[in-house]
């Protein structure tokens, strides 16, 4: 099984400059149709309730209805860009929103208020997020990880999942600070990364297949082990650097360092384990 553990979709494309098809490139049929000419199985939604999208949970919610056997949902959960981000009742949201979507996980962007984790709210939140048995999706830069690693110790129930190769940039090098704190949370067995983002981590995004982040990818492959490497292919983002398969084969054909029995974990086997799929 494939299991590509970050996706979007939109009723209404988010992004500048405009393009001439916005109301269906980021539609959910879109992915699907992905998905089925890549042979990928599932695909697990990270809602974003950005520009244009308000209700995106709603919108997500409606797909997941339509394609159980195809799509699951991490609804937007006062992300960075909400009106709620960080303030009083958080928990209470996050229960609100794991019972209105019946969620196994949620997604939770992040600015730079890294004391949040330590706060009263802060630790609410991730009471909450144990007490459910969710899995916390988070959109992170590397300087949140000594806040990340206390807090994934104090709650080792809880599922960390960092997107994006946890914001690591191979413009660093291989021994740049970056990624020195994010290989330092593989101390922590319970914080997992997203082997997603090539585009992102590299210098050149279009620049397929990435060559200078493979470095990153070893290296976390190295630190973290097969068993805490999820794929994602960020689309339908990803369109602006390169395609869906592509996004794919970068781990699939590219990293020749990751062995088959391993690399079937990384490209779904994990995300089924941790989703109880």
């Amino acid at each position: 099984m494939i299991i590509d553990s970050h996706t979007h979709a939109w009723e209404y494309w988010p992004y500048e400059p405009a393009v001439p098809d916005a109301a269906s490139r980021g539609r959910a049929e879109q992915l699907l149709w992905e998905m089925d000419r890549n042979q990928v199985d599932r695909a697990v939604l990270i809602c974003a309730r950005i520009d244009h999208n308000p209700e995106n949970n709603d919108y997500a919610h409606r797909c997941v209805a339509a394609h159980p056997d195809r799509l699951l949902m991490f609804a937007d959960v006062d992300c960075s860009w909400t009106q709620t981000y960080h303030l009083p009742g958080a928990a209470a949201r996050l229960e609100a929103a794991a019972r209105q979507y019946g969620l196994k996980g949620y997604t939770h962007y992040l600015r730079d208020d890294h004391e949040w984790f330590t706060s009263e709210e802060g630790l609410a939140f991730f009471a909450k997020t144990a007490e459910l048995g969710l899995i916390a999706s988070l959109a992170l830069g590397p300087a949140w990880q000594p806040a990340l690693r206390q807090l994934a110790r104090r709650f080792p129930s809880v599922t960390f999942l960092c997107h994006h190769m946890a914001g690591a940039r191979a413009a660093e090098g291989p021994g740049g600070p970056g990624i020195t704190e994010v290989l330092k949370s593989a101390e922590v067995p319970n914080i997992h990364i997203k082997l997603s983002g090539f585009h992102y981590a590299s210098q050149v995004g279009w620049d397929y297949p990435h060559s200078d982040a493979m470095c990153l990818a070893r290296a976390l492959y190295q630190h973290y082990g097969a068993h805490r490497l999820c794929w994602g292919s960020d689309y339908p983002v990803v369109r602006f650097y390169q395609t869906y398969q592509q996004s794919l084969e970068v781990v699939r054909r590219h990293c020749s360092f990751i062995p088959e029995t391993d690399l079937a974990l990384i490209l779904g086997g994990n995300m089924q384990r941790l989703l109880g799929l």
